[in-house]
């Protein structure tokens, strides 16, 4: 019998933006706790839709690199598209550094504190495809 308490890897949905920057998204409670709080570095950007639930997002920094706002706003357009918000026409998305995200004590799976919060307005919309699909070829569209 297998003991082993560890849980299961995060089921991460991982995206690739313009310039090669990656995205990863959670998609269970589960998944955005070990996403935000163990894979996520403290210089990777950490994104959410402000006031509903969704996936947190984060988009990995190298060491060394520094996106631009529009890096910024196609991640947290990653966000917005991971939410209840998906259908709205634009959406508030939080955005911060990894390292300012925090568990509070005796909180529940998946939730967060942040701090140092800049707001991200953007329309909810996704890269073309993600890492690993085939691109969409243009016959098909």
């Amino acid at each position: 019998m297998n003991r082993d308490r560890r849980p299961p890897p995060p089921r991460l949905l991982e995206y690739l933006l313009p310039g090669g920057w990656v995205v990863l998204a959670g998609r269970t409670d589960q998944d955005n706790e070990r996403l935000s709080l163990d894979l996520a570095r403290p210089n990777d950007w950490w994104f959410h839709v402000r006031g509903l639930p969704g996936s947190h997002v984060v988009l990995r920094v190298p060491e060394g690199e520094e996106p631009d706002r529009a890096v910024l706003k196609a991640a947290a357009a990653v966000a917005a598209w991971h939410s209840k918000k998906r259908e709205a026409r634009e959406v508030a998305v939080s955005c911060t550094r990894a390292r300012y995200v925090t568990k509070p004590r005796g909180a529940p799976v998946g939730t967060v504190e942040i701090r140092k919060e800049t707001v991200l307005m953007v329309r909810p919309a996704l890269p073309e495809a993600a890492i690993g699909e085939p691109p969409t070829s243009p016959s098909s569209r």
